[in-house]
């Protein structure tokens, strides 16, 4: 049997491409972020489910907030568009194409995004177009374009629903009209992408259904942390020490940084032990 030389790359969003795009939104609209999650910390407590619980926070808060200061799909994207993502992110996607072709002609390189964060600021953030397809929780909007509900909450194991989307080749086509189509049985020769031809890139708890998953089915899993940011080390080492994952680098796509070198002989390995045969 043979597959075609297709390899899938899978990035979690909030401190793996970018710093946490939530956080920095909220600051943004002058909302104490300790205070927040704090709060969310409560409601955790309580028996809430981490990501339907602040989104629905940011829900109430807005309710509260007089006309024309309440968070609105249009805030969402300008603030999607002024976000900066890590440092090297971009020319990152097409080096990797690059050297992907220049091992094998017949190899095809795809990036995807699978975020519990906000999707109308992940999907206008400025390196979009490097990615094929971007899955996120989003909210709901009236007429006004305000955020009135919850449309869709993607939190740990949601996220592997992605990664079997991937796999089948329905990834926000089919995925998006059929939720339940995800399920439908498939042989090994049917996958668009093996699992052995993933790799995952992700920075915590959220990803580690992911990591597990894909690490299960013969893929690569790659944790990062954001080298600025010493407070949040300790999640890193606990990716490591727990044995999520087997490498851990600093979030920075530059050339010749660890994650780039990681990403590249991870592709490199699936390109020379032809894991398409």
């Amino acid at each position: 049997m043979t597959l075609p030389s297709r390899i899938a790359i899978i990035f979690d969003f909030d401190d793996t491409l970018a710093p946490d795009s939530t956080s920095s939104f909220l600051e943004s609209q002058g909302i104490d972020v300790r205070k927040f999650w704090k709060s969310h910390a409560e409601l955790l407590k309580e028996g809430w489910d981490p990501i339907p619980a602040y989104l629905d926070m940011m829900l109430k808060d807005s309710e509260r907030r007089p006309k024309g200061q309440r968070f609105t799909r249009e805030l969402f994207r300008k603030f999607g568009q002024s976000l900066k993502p890590h440092h090297g992110l971009q020319g990152f996607c097409s080096r990797i194409k690059k050297l992907a072709k220049d091992a094998d002609k017949k190899a095809e390189v795809l990036f995807f995004i699978v975020s519990s964060g906000i999707g109308d600021i992940i999907r206008h953030f400025r390196q979009r177009d490097s990615f094929n397809g971007i899955a996120a929780s989003d909210f709901s909007y009236n007429q006004l374009g305000e955020i009135i509900g919850v449309k869709r909450v993607i939190s740990f194991t949601d996220k592997t629903r992605y990664i079997f989307e991937i796999q089948k080749g329905i990834f926000q086509t089919l995925g998006e009209r059929d939720p339940f189509a995800v399920n439908k049985k498939l042989n090994e020769s049917e996958h668009y992408v093996s699992m052995r031809n993933m790799i995952m890139v992700g920075d915590g708890m959220t990803d580690v259904p992911c990591f597990s998953l894909i690490e299960k089915g013969g893929g690569t899993a790659i944790g990062v942390y954001d080298r600025a940011v010493t407070e949040k080390w300790g999640k890193a080492w606990g990716l490591m020490s727990e044995r999520r994952v087997k490498q851990m680098v600093a979030a920075d796509f530059r050339k010749n940084s660890g994650l780039d070198d990681a990403v590249a002989l991870a592709v490199k390995s699936i390109l020379t032990f032809r894991r398409f045969d």
